[in-house]
Parts: C-alpha cells; structure tokens; sequence
C-alpha cells in the first residue's frame, strides 16, 4: 500500500466528521453543496463500531473513527513532574474542548470546587479566569497534550464535553469518562458511552461539586467502567489496519483509479420523480384502480343477471 506521509498527517490533525474524496470536485464548473456531496465517491466516516451502532451503510462509506490516535509521547518537563508527585492516586485530565475558552464565574468556582475534593490531581484545560476555588490539586493550562496526557500510566479519569476526537483518544487509551456535554453531537456521545457502561454523565447546568466530586470518584473506584473502556478499546485496536491506514488507502485507491463509481448508490443520477419511485407508485397504484373496476363491473354484471333471472321466473 502507498503511504503518503503529509496525507496521513493532514487526515490526523483533521476536525472534519467526514472526509469526501472525489476528483470530480477538482474540475468543472463550480457546484452547490448538495451536488457535490452527491458527487462523492468514497465518504471517510470519523466513527467505529465501537462507539457507533450497527446500521445498514453504503459500499462508499468507510468508517475510519480514532485515525488521530496515536501512542503517547513524553510530556513536557513541567507537566510530567506535576504529573509524577500525584503519587498512587494519579491524575484526572479535564477539558471542555478547544471551542469552550471561558465558563461563567460561578461554573468554574463549582467545577474548581469539585476537582479540588479528589485525592488525585487535575490537570486543567481552561483560558477564562483562574476560579476563588481553585485547589491545590489543580492546575490549569491553556494548552494540554492531551493525546499524551490520556496515554499517561498515571491517568485514571477524563473529564471531557463529549467531542469525538476526545471520545476516541479516550477509548483509545482505555481511559473512563465523566461527562458534561454542552451541545452539538456531544450530549448522544456521551450517552452512547454511559450505554456501553465507560461513563458517568452530568448536567452541565445544574451540575454541583458534590456530584462532580462523585462522579469522579465513582468512574476510578468501580472496576466496572475501567473494564468496559478497555473492552472498547480492544475493538478499537484490533482491526486488519489502521483507522489512519484504511482512510490513506480510500483517499489513494479513489486517485489512482480516478473515481470509485462502481462504488456509488445510482440513486443520484435519478430524478427526484424516480427517486422517490412515484412513476412505479403511479403504474401500481392504475392496475389496483383497474383490478377493482373490473371486479366491480363483473359483480354487477353478475347481480343484474340474477336478478333480471327472477324478476322472468316469477313473471312467468
């Protein structure tokens, strides 16, 4: 297989939920969003079984969910030295995402709160206002590595908004999850994983230190959610290639052959006419109609002569 490497580092650092590769996009005149989407051959779906649920999908679409995930490097100094004085309890990694910079005064005092009731220590991924509750156990960054951080012998918990990218370096990792989803796919990611017994999830708005504390405590304590991100994990790992590989290989296979055409559902090269089958809902729905005409004209042809048959042998 080709392996091209500014490809593959292009897809691992991507953010998209899918990829479309499809040279006809290179070329021709300009096209509308629908067009082109139909136009696609081969769809890079940023999800796997282990976190999706089994449905019915195209040939073209190719499920390459965690291709950003990779073994953990070393942290840098500093963050390994807070890292390492966290002793047997260990750490608790915790971000929002790179789309929350800021939360309101009184949410950080009750999550600052609530991390600094945990023996282990946190490290925190926020760019707002350091919180009046903020606890020794706690240190904020305005960048992780978080890849890495999760990767960690000494991780025990993530604390995270649910995005997919998250998801997956967590699952990746066998890292159990609490989690507080704020909008988007992220509130169905974590129930997925709660589903799947990985994850404690909370209300980002009426959520308390106690219950935050809780669940934190509760996701490291109970063997039962370390065992079922690592069952996840297992499925993650264990396929014929890499996620990164496989979607290397589409995007390349679609290049050299120009296309994957054989690949296509035909349904978009019909007519929105075809395509809902009103012509062979039309033709189906006229042979009912005449079926029920030509029954009905027989029974009332065959009433009328019995009758007719009567009405003579009483006048006779």
């Amino acid at each position: 297989m080709l392996r091209n490497p500014e490809l593959m580092a292009s897809l691992r650092d991507t953010r998209f939920d899918a990829v479309v590769a499809d040279p006809m996009m290179l070329c021709g005149s300009p096209t509308s969003a629908c067009e082109t989407l139909g136009r696609a051959d081969i769809w890079l779906i940023r999800t796997f079984w282990d976190l999706d649920y089994p449905r019915p999908f195209l040939p073209n679409f190719k499920f390459v969910g965690g291709l950003h995930c990779k073994p953990a490097k070393p942290l840098p100094q500093e963050m390994e030295a807070f890292v390492q004085s966290s002793g047997d309890d260990g750490i608790v990694v915790f971000s929002l995402g790179s789309m929350v910079k800021n939360l309101t005064k009184e949410r950080a005092n009750v999550i600052a709160a609530g991390l600094g009731k945990v023996p282990q220590k946190v490290v925190w991924r926020y760019s707002g206002e350091k919180p009046d509750s903020l606890a020794p156990n706690t240190r904020i960054y305005d960048w992780i590595p978080q890849n890495d951080l999760l990767g960690h012998p000494k991780t025990k918990a993530f604390i995270t908004h649910g995005g997919t990218n998250g998801l997956y370096e967590a699952i990746y990792h066998a890292v159990p999850l609490v989690g507080i989803p704020l909008f988007g796919d992220q509130p169905d990611n974590i129930l997925r994983m709660t589903h799947r017994g990985a994850a404690v999830m909370l209300n980002f708005q009426s959520l308390t230190s106690e219950e935050l504390t809780k669940a934190v405590q509760t996701v490291i304590s109970d063997p039962a959610y370390k065992a079922s991100v690592q069952r996840l994990s297992d499925i993650q790992r264990d396929q014929p290639m890499t996620p990164l590989d496989t979607a290397v290989f589409w995007i390349e296979f679609v290049m050299r052959h120009g296309g994957a055409k054989h690949l296509r559902v035909q349904s978009h090269a019909l007519n929105w006419f075809q395509y809902h089958s009103l012509d062979t809902g039309a033709t189906l729905l006229a042979a009912l109609m005449m079926a029920i005409f030509i029954i009905y004209k027989g029974l009332r042809f065959f009433i009328s002569r019995c009758f007719s048959s009567r009405r003579r042998e009483k006048t006779d």
